[in-house]
């Protein structure tokens, strides 16, 4: 069992040994000088406090170690309103700060389910030695507000969501393996087949045109739900694919889809060219080469949780898209000529006989993320697409970004003005 008591400018951390004896954790100390405990604190001999610290050192008192039913460690210093805990104690290399009166101490605020180390997934996420601080953001630039930090241990899987993630993914990839996923237009056709004929011996009238490009976009509006409803059974990999098979149906000027594009850097080395890999580009009908980017959704990828003067930003995921997609359009665009040669050389079997790629002023398509929901900041209501748009337009005379609702949005929007067509 463990317990945190908060003493006037320190934390003791309190452990019982759930089967009567503590012997094991002073043999560890006495031993290799260390122990950790919930695969998580890790602890010194220096650690304990002094009563406690004498029992560690003597082997000879084992009879006293298990009548000791609480061993206690110091755990946090407190200062300025925040309880400050040294890295080494959870493993990792950045201090944590937590607030003062609100943020509870107890073991799950460090531990997940399988004794996932929070904050050490966390500390994975910095790219420095800087504390992770869960306090207020307006005081402390970088801080996790309490509220998000509470919504994150909320959202931590239990052990049954991640067994049934496991066989998700399990089933995910050797269905991938037994049976590769389709082409988007075979399912489709598959399923305009099960459907009553609209096509007769008589010419094609307008109306059945308009219903048979209902039905393909439906379908194409199902099956990206379907793929969101369970978002996590598959990989970035996963979405990269099933977007390159339906995105020229989705948007119908582009006439192919061309993975692993490469292309040519001769900026970031001025010694050498770098060959750098586009993951998929796509081609309109008059050969203009585009650059899309694809993401997992996530429905924190595109706008950060907390407030930077009473603005949302964008993540750190956002912004390292559009800089990507932005140097790849450069580079494309420096490579000219030569690169418009060697492209169309390079996938020619993909292209209409006779087409050439061009690079002419290429445009980026960004796909990723959720549209973030209304939330409550500070009491009060706060929607996040005005400034979700701002952020759209702020990039739009290069890059289009475009979460996966406003890609359903889109759907929907075209299913209801061809409908409207259909009856008029």
């Amino acid at each position: 069992m463990i317990d945190f008591k908060t003493r006037k400018s320190r934390v003791i951390f309190e452990y019982s040994s759930e089967f009567g004896s503590n012997t094991w954790v002073l043999s560890e100390l006495r031993e290799s000088g260390r122990v950790q405990i919930s695969r998580v604190f890790r602890f010194q001999q220096s650690d304990l406090s002094d009563a406690d610290r004498l029992l560690g050192q003597d082997a000879t008192r084992d009879a006293e170690i298990d009548d000791q039913e609480v061993l206690r460690f110091r755990f946090a210093e407190t200062k300025k309103g925040y309880h400050r805990i040294a890295g080494r104690l959870l493993g990792i290399r950045n201090d944590v700060w937590l607030q003062q009166d609100t943020v509870e101490l107890e073991r799950k605020t460090f531990v997940a389910e399988r004794n996932i180390n929070i904050f050490g997934r966390i500390a994975k996420l910095k790219e420095d030695e800087s504390p992770i601080v869960v306090g207020d953001p307006e005081k402390i630039e970088g801080a996790i507000s309490p509220e998000v930090f509470k919504e994150l241990l909320a959202n931590f899987p239990n052990s049954g969501e991640m067994n049934r993630y496991a066989l998700a993914r399990v089933e995910a990839v050797v269905g991938e393996a037994i049976q590769p996923m389709k082409s988007a237009r075979e399912a489709y056709e598959r399923y305009l087949n099960r459907r009553v004929s609209v096509v007769t011996d008589k010419p094609l009238e307008q109306a059945a045109l308009i219903e048979a490009e209902i039905q393909k976009y439906l379908y194409l509006h199902d099956l990206i739900a379907q793929w969101l409803q369970k978002e996590e059974d598959r990989s970035e990999a996963d979405w990269q694919r099933m977007i390159a098979k339906v995105i020229l149906l989705i948007f119908p000027k582009y006439i192919a889809a061309l993975e692993s594009v490469p292309v040519s850097d001769v900026y970031s080395d001025p010694l050498r060219s770098t060959t750098r890999e586009i993951d998929l580009c796509l081609v309109d009908a008059s050969g203009a080469l585009d650059v899309i980017e694809i993401k997992k959704p996530s429905a924190a990828a595109v706008l950060g949780r907390t407030l930077y003067r009473d603005n949302f930003v964008p993540t750190r995921e956002l912004t390292g898209a559009i800089v990507q997609t932005e140097k790849y359009l450069f580079h494309l665009s420096k490579w000219g000529l030569k690169g418009e040669q060697k492209l169309t050389e390079n996938f020619k079997n993909h292209l209409p006989a006779g087409l050439s790629i061009r690079i002419a002023n290429p445009k980026g398509l960004i796909i990723m993320g959720r549209t973030p929901m209304v939330r409550k900041i500070q009491g009060r209501e706060r929607d996040h697409q005005l400034d979700l748009d701002i952020i759209k337009r702020q990039y739009a005379n290069m890059v289009d970004i475009m979460t996966y609702d406003d890609l359903l949005a889109r759907l929907e929007n075209v299913i209801a003005s061809l409908q409207r067509r259909k009856l008029t």
